[in-house]
């Protein structure tokens, strides 16, 4: 029937989709049909977890669409689906069945490519993607107070290769490279949980993103944070804590943040003469997940920059490297204090999921906007030069090594008194050379400023970004995706030995194939789930179902109430 569909593969819904066509319908209704053996039915089992994790949450309020066939929920739900089944990009949508995910939404068929990215776009038109992503991270803060009092932030890179704009080189770690691209700076949980992201075309660095956007905005939307007259009865408490890598180290950021009444820890930068062994004693640190590991530790009061009193934590480690620790947490034990540093990892760990499993840096849209010609960025000139000094500087580095080398080893061998004052000689002159090559490079240097605006750029060197609002839509979308994936491997966990392996199993149920049976009378859509690759995993999934049937789930548009079970033997 999808195949000899007139109006395309899949489109047996001819009438509905001619009122489409002609105005005449809101939206399709979800309707569902009986159906064997549907491919990815699956990820259906994810749907409770999507709900519960606010993938609809005030969308009435948040999107609107034209009138046509797909809606705001089709669109939402869709894009929850492909996330979790593993479908990184839209393009991959041309050699996806189009009927049988329509099955999965209760309609005849899902949108082309062209037409989701139509409806992505239309969804991502003014304020209100902002809006939606800050009331979902309001929400998330507020199941779980006591997360959201001590957030990490790091920034990730999003390697640009294409030539639509000549995006601002940046240093990305994992490549030790500099390389084109945007860079999205993440608020998590210390489990690794996304609370939201603030995207940066022209990276101002981490110090100047948290000051000027990510501040304020935890200012409002932190909750139970302590208020003014609990903060001056008690002079070390604080609003929440922030703790950051090494990018993020400056007295100046440390006494600013504490002003305000927030606590920073970092890791601390500059060559530091080791502490006395002696000092450290060891404790054992619970880490995020129940692990437990054995850490020698110290703690110091030090002034920070002359600027700030705060605490130094250091962890001994096997080699006997001390890696110094300091914050601005006065309450919190240093044990305390040692595992919200080290336990980054997660974050860290998140990052790498997110990009093999989620597609984190696929491109969404190719739509270009415009950048603010007031924003600040590098000179490229002042780039070239520095460059240009590093070199030289490396090369007169290298010789003056060798000429030195030459003065304390003499004439080698049978070479004569006159063969080594000419190679000397020759060094030396090379040495000159080059140190006048870097001085005049490095006055240069002074002449230029170091950053320009955008508007003061040579046309060649100015960019665009690519539409923020569409990738912040998909960006969250994929944060719920997350969530509700973490929240049903926290319930398998429970069953598991391994616990380890709870996602991968989550992966094979979310790609399995199921049966659909709509029941209208009893007013129930039961699942059945097709069995998996062992027995083991077919009891976790039996188990896992008692719990989602435990939800008590409404399928969005309908009156059915969802029902998970294995298909029967």
């Amino acid at each position: 029937m999808d195949s000899q569909a007139d109006m395309g593969m899949g489109c047996v819904r001819v009438e509905e989709r001619v009122l489409a066509a002609f105005g005449g319908l809101v939206q399709a209704p979800t309707r569902f049909e009986a159906g064997r053996d549907v491919s990815g039915g699956g990820v259906l089992w994810a749907l409770p977890g999507l709900l519960a994790n606010g993938l609809l949450h005030r969308q009435a309020e948040c999107f609107e669409l034209p009138k046509g066939f797909y809606g705001v929920v089709h669109v939402l739900l869709l894009m929850g689906f492909l996330a979790l089944a593993r479908i990184k990009s839209l393009e991959r949508l041309r050699f996806e069945a189009p009927g049988e995910w329509g099955h999965l939404l209760g309609l005849d068929r899902i949108p082309e490519v062209h037409t989701l990215r139509a409806k992505l776009g239309q969804m991502a038109r003014g304020p209100q993607v902002e809006s939606w992503s800050a009331s979902l991270s309001q929400q998330w803060m507020e199941q779980a107070p006591e997360l959201a009092g001590r957030l990490y932030l790091d920034g990730h890179v999003r390697v640009y290769h294409g030539h639509q704009t000549p995006l601002p080189k940046r240093y990305v770690a994992r490549e030790k490279l500099c390389l084109r691209g945007t860079t999205d700076y993440w608020i998590n949980d210390r489990d690794g949980r996304p609370f939201f992201v603030v995207n940066t075309a022209a990276n101002p660095g981490l110090i100047a993103v948290l000051r000027q956007e990510i501040i304020p905005r935890l200012l409002k939307e932190v909750p139970h944070q302590p208020k003014e007259e609990e903060l001056l009865a008690d002079r070390y408490r604080f609003r929440f804590v922030m703790i950051f890598d090494r990018e993020g180290y400056s007295p100046e950021l440390f006494a600013e943040l504490w002003g305000q009444r927030i606590a920073a820890q970092t890791y601390r930068k500059g060559t530091l003469e080791d502490w006395p062994v002696a000092g450290f004693q060891e404790y054992e640190v619970v880490l995020p997940h129940g692990e437990k590991q054995r850490m020698k530790l110290a703690e110091r009061g030090v002034w920070l920059g002359q600027k700030l009193w705060v605490r130094e934590i250091r962890l001994l480690g096997g080699d006997g490297h001390q890696t110094a620790v300091v914050s601005t947490d006065f309450k919190s034990d240093l044990v305390q204090i040692a595992r919200q540093m080290f336990s980054r990892w997660a974050q860290e760990n998140w990052f790498k999921y997110m990009i093999e499993h989620f597609g984190l840096e696929s491109l969404v849209t190719y739509q270009l906007e415009p950048v603010s010609e007031t924003t600040r960025v590098v000179n490229p000139a002042a780039r070239t030069l520095g460059s240009q000094i590093k070199s030289q500087a490396a090369q007169l580095s290298r010789r003056r090594a060798e000429y030195g080398a030459g003065e304390l080893a003499g004439p080698l061998g049978v070479e004569v008194a006159e063969e080594y004052q000419s190679r000397q000689t020759k060094l030396r002159q090379t040495i000159e050379s080059l140190e006048k090559e870097v001085a005049i490079l490095k006055q240069k240097r002074r002449e230029i400023p170091s950053h320009l605006t955008l508007g003061e750029l040579p046309p060649a060197e100015r960019f665009q970004q690519f539409s923020r609002a569409r990738k912040h839509l998909v960006d969250t979308i994929k944060m719920v995706a997350y969530r509700a994936e973490t929240a049903l491997a926290m319930s398998l966990r429970q069953h598991m030995s391994r616990t380890d392996d709870a996602r991968a199993l989550l992966r094979e149920i979310f790609v399995s194939a199921a049966d659909l049976c709509p029941d209208e009378t009893a007013g129930t859509l039961t699942v059945n789930l097709h069995h998996l690759s062992n027995a083991c995993s077919d009891q976790l999934a039996a188990k896992m179902a008692e719990e989602l049937n435990a939800t008590e789930t409404i399928f969005p548009g309908t009156k059915l109430r969802m029902l998970f079970k294995l298909v029967s033997d």
